[in-house]
Protein backbone atom coordinates (compact mmCIF):
# COMPACT_ATOMS: atom_id res chain seq x y z
CA UNK A 1 0.00 0.00 0.00
CA UNK A 2 1.45 3.52 -1.02
CA UNK A 3 1.30 6.08 1.73
CA UNK A 4 0.89 9.26 1.78
CA UNK A 5 4.67 10.76 1.56
CA UNK A 6 4.49 13.63 4.56
CA UNK A 7 2.87 10.63 6.82
CA UNK A 8 6.04 8.80 5.87
CA UNK A 9 8.94 11.80 6.05
CA UNK A 10 6.93 13.51 8.97
CA UNK A 11 9.74 12.88 11.51
CA UNK A 12 12.43 14.56 9.20
CA UNK A 13 10.11 17.55 8.15
CA UNK A 14 8.27 19.98 10.92
CA UNK A 15 7.70 23.47 11.59
CA UNK A 16 10.66 23.60 14.05
CA UNK A 17 12.81 22.85 10.94
CA UNK A 18 11.36 24.18 8.02
CA UNK A 19 9.19 27.03 7.18
CA UNK A 20 7.16 25.21 5.36
CA UNK A 21 6.35 21.69 4.79
CA UNK A 22 4.57 21.70 1.03
CA UNK A 23 3.20 18.59 0.43
CA UNK A 24 2.84 17.28 -3.01
CA UNK A 25 1.53 14.32 -2.01
CA UNK A 26 4.02 12.06 -3.93
CA UNK A 27 6.87 13.72 -2.39
CA UNK A 28 6.85 16.11 0.64
CA UNK A 29 9.08 19.57 0.55
CA UNK A 30 11.08 21.35 3.91
CA UNK A 31 11.07 24.76 2.65
CA UNK A 32 12.54 27.39 3.80
CA UNK A 33 11.56 31.21 2.86
CA UNK A 34 15.17 32.74 3.62
CA UNK A 35 16.58 30.63 0.95
CA UNK A 36 13.57 30.60 -1.49
CA UNK A 37 13.72 27.17 -1.97
CA UNK A 38 13.65 23.75 -0.07
CA UNK A 39 16.57 22.02 2.40
CA UNK A 40 15.10 19.07 2.01
CA UNK A 41 12.78 16.43 -0.39
CA UNK A 42 11.66 13.34 0.95
CA UNK A 43 9.73 10.34 -1.15
CA UNK A 44 8.88 6.39 -1.47
CA UNK A 45 10.05 5.23 -4.64
CA UNK A 46 8.11 1.55 -5.72
CA UNK A 47 9.74 -0.57 -7.85
CA UNK A 48 6.42 -1.31 -10.36
CA UNK A 49 6.08 2.59 -10.69
CA UNK A 50 9.91 2.77 -12.39
CA UNK A 51 8.73 3.12 -16.08
CA UNK A 52 9.27 5.17 -18.96
CA UNK A 53 6.30 6.40 -20.17
CA UNK A 54 5.75 10.02 -20.89
CA UNK A 55 7.80 11.78 -23.42
CA UNK A 56 6.48 15.64 -23.53
CA UNK A 57 8.03 17.37 -19.76
CA UNK A 58 5.70 19.92 -18.00
CA UNK A 59 6.10 23.31 -18.14
CA UNK A 60 8.31 24.83 -14.37
CA UNK A 61 5.24 26.73 -12.02
CA UNK A 62 6.05 28.52 -9.40
CA UNK A 63 4.41 26.30 -6.19
CA UNK A 64 1.21 27.99 -5.29
CA UNK A 65 1.34 27.04 -1.74
CA UNK A 66 4.08 29.86 -1.23
CA UNK A 67 3.24 33.62 -1.64
CA UNK A 68 4.89 35.39 -4.24
CA UNK A 69 7.29 37.34 -1.71
CA UNK A 70 8.27 33.53 -0.75
CA UNK A 71 8.97 31.43 -4.13
CA UNK A 72 11.05 31.42 -7.34
CA UNK A 73 9.88 32.05 -10.56
CA UNK A 74 11.45 30.52 -13.98
CA UNK A 75 13.24 33.83 -14.61
CA UNK A 76 15.50 33.72 -11.68
CA UNK A 77 17.35 30.91 -13.45
CA UNK A 78 17.89 32.49 -16.72
CA UNK A 79 21.98 33.35 -17.06
CA UNK A 80 22.57 32.37 -14.00
CA UNK A 81 24.92 29.69 -14.44
CA UNK A 82 22.90 27.32 -12.70
CA UNK A 83 20.42 24.44 -14.02
CA UNK A 84 17.04 23.92 -12.79
CA UNK A 85 18.18 21.07 -10.44
CA UNK A 86 14.85 18.64 -9.74
CA UNK A 87 15.26 17.22 -5.49
CA UNK A 88 12.50 14.63 -6.48
CA UNK A 89 13.59 13.94 -9.88
CA UNK A 90 11.10 13.58 -13.15
CA UNK A 91 11.68 10.10 -13.90
CA UNK A 92 11.09 8.56 -10.55
CA UNK A 93 7.79 9.59 -10.98
CA UNK A 94 7.49 9.16 -14.53
CA UNK A 95 4.15 7.03 -14.11
CA UNK A 96 1.67 9.60 -14.39
CA UNK A 97 0.59 12.95 -15.91
CA UNK A 98 -0.29 14.13 -12.25
CA UNK A 99 2.99 12.81 -10.44
CA UNK A 100 5.22 14.32 -13.12
CA UNK A 101 3.75 17.84 -13.10
CA UNK A 102 4.40 17.36 -9.32
CA UNK A 103 8.01 18.07 -9.61
CA UNK A 104 7.81 20.85 -11.94
CA UNK A 105 7.14 23.00 -9.17
CA UNK A 106 10.32 25.03 -8.34
CA UNK A 107 9.65 24.59 -5.00
CA UNK A 108 11.05 21.42 -5.74
CA UNK A 109 13.88 23.31 -7.64
CA UNK A 110 17.33 24.08 -6.72
CA UNK A 111 20.35 25.83 -8.39
CA UNK A 112 22.72 23.24 -9.26
CA UNK A 113 25.98 23.05 -11.40
CA UNK A 114 25.14 21.94 -14.76
CA UNK A 115 27.91 19.04 -14.55
CA UNK A 116 26.25 17.88 -11.23
CA UNK A 117 22.58 17.94 -12.49
CA UNK A 118 23.62 16.52 -15.81
CA UNK A 119 26.09 13.77 -14.59
CA UNK A 120 27.03 13.46 -11.51
CA UNK A 121 23.52 13.37 -9.24
CA UNK A 122 22.14 12.01 -12.44
CA UNK A 123 24.08 8.76 -11.46
CA UNK A 124 22.43 8.48 -7.93
CA UNK A 125 19.09 9.17 -9.49
CA UNK A 126 19.60 6.50 -11.61
CA UNK A 127 21.11 4.18 -8.56
CA UNK A 128 17.82 4.93 -6.52
CA UNK A 129 15.40 3.57 -9.24
CA UNK A 130 17.95 0.65 -9.91
CA UNK A 131 17.21 -0.56 -5.84
CA UNK A 132 13.60 0.29 -5.78
CA UNK A 133 13.32 -2.65 -8.60
CA UNK A 134 15.62 -4.82 -6.91
CA UNK A 135 14.10 -3.86 -3.14
CA UNK A 136 10.70 -3.21 -4.38
CA UNK A 137 10.72 0.13 -2.69
CA UNK A 138 13.55 2.93 -1.37
CA UNK A 139 12.65 5.36 0.71
CA UNK A 140 14.53 9.06 -0.85
CA UNK A 141 15.82 11.40 1.60
CA UNK A 142 17.35 14.45 -0.56
CA UNK A 143 18.95 17.14 2.15
CA UNK A 144 20.17 20.22 0.49
CA UNK A 145 23.17 22.58 2.43
CA UNK A 146 23.61 26.57 2.24
CA UNK A 147 26.48 28.37 3.29
CA UNK A 148 26.03 31.10 6.06
CA UNK A 149 25.81 33.51 3.09
CA UNK A 150 24.62 31.83 0.36
CA UNK A 151 25.23 33.38 -3.42
CA UNK A 152 21.89 34.60 -4.78
CA UNK A 153 20.46 34.63 -8.24
CA UNK A 154 18.24 36.03 -10.59
CA UNK A 155 15.65 39.04 -8.97
CA UNK A 156 14.04 37.03 -6.25
CA UNK A 157 17.66 36.32 -4.92
CA UNK A 158 17.36 32.22 -4.77
CA UNK A 159 20.24 30.93 -2.43
CA UNK A 160 22.67 28.85 -3.85
CA UNK A 161 23.28 25.59 -2.23
CA UNK A 162 26.65 24.40 -1.23
CA UNK A 163 26.13 20.81 -1.45
CA UNK A 164 23.81 17.70 -2.02
CA UNK A 165 22.82 14.52 0.18
CA UNK A 166 20.98 11.76 -0.92
CA UNK A 167 19.97 8.81 1.19
CA UNK A 168 18.39 5.70 -0.27
CA UNK A 169 16.81 3.48 1.96
CA UNK A 170 14.84 0.20 2.70
CA UNK A 171 14.25 -0.55 6.65
CA UNK A 172 12.78 -3.89 5.67
CA UNK A 173 15.51 -5.13 3.48
CA UNK A 174 17.89 -3.62 5.79
CA UNK A 175 20.00 -1.61 3.36
CA UNK A 176 20.62 2.27 3.35
CA UNK A 177 23.49 4.41 1.03
CA UNK A 178 23.84 7.86 1.45
CA UNK A 179 25.71 10.35 -1.17
CA UNK A 180 27.45 13.70 -1.15
CA UNK A 181 27.91 16.36 -3.59
CA UNK A 182 29.71 19.83 -3.09
CA UNK A 183 27.53 21.84 -5.95
CA UNK A 184 30.91 23.28 -8.17
CA UNK A 185 32.20 22.06 -11.42
CA UNK A 186 33.65 18.73 -11.16
CA UNK A 187 35.97 18.85 -14.34
CA UNK A 188 35.78 16.00 -16.52
CA UNK A 189 32.09 14.59 -14.91
CA UNK A 190 32.58 11.65 -17.16
CA UNK A 191 34.95 9.43 -15.18
CA UNK A 192 33.02 10.75 -12.22
CA UNK A 193 31.86 7.68 -10.16
CA UNK A 194 28.83 6.87 -7.64
CA UNK A 195 31.65 5.35 -5.76
CA UNK A 196 33.47 8.53 -5.20
CA UNK A 197 30.53 10.29 -3.36
CA UNK A 198 29.85 7.34 -1.15
CA UNK A 199 29.31 8.56 2.81
CA UNK A 200 28.77 7.18 5.82
CA UNK A 201 25.07 7.90 6.73
CA UNK A 202 25.79 8.43 10.01
CA UNK A 203 27.08 12.30 9.15
CA UNK A 204 23.91 12.97 7.11
CA UNK A 205 23.12 16.05 8.02
CA UNK A 206 19.15 16.80 8.99
CA UNK A 207 17.34 19.53 7.48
Amino acid sequence: MQLDAAASFSKFFDQNSCSQVIDKKVFVICYDYNFKAAKAVGYTLYGDKVIKSIKKRPRFYPEPALRASQRAVYSDYTHSGYDRGHLANDADFDYSPTALNQTYSLANIVPQAPEVNRRAWAKAERYERQMAVKLGSVDVLNIVTYPKNPKRIGKNGIAVPEGFWKKISNEKEVFERCFYYKNMDLGNSKSDTLKKHVVDCKNLPLP
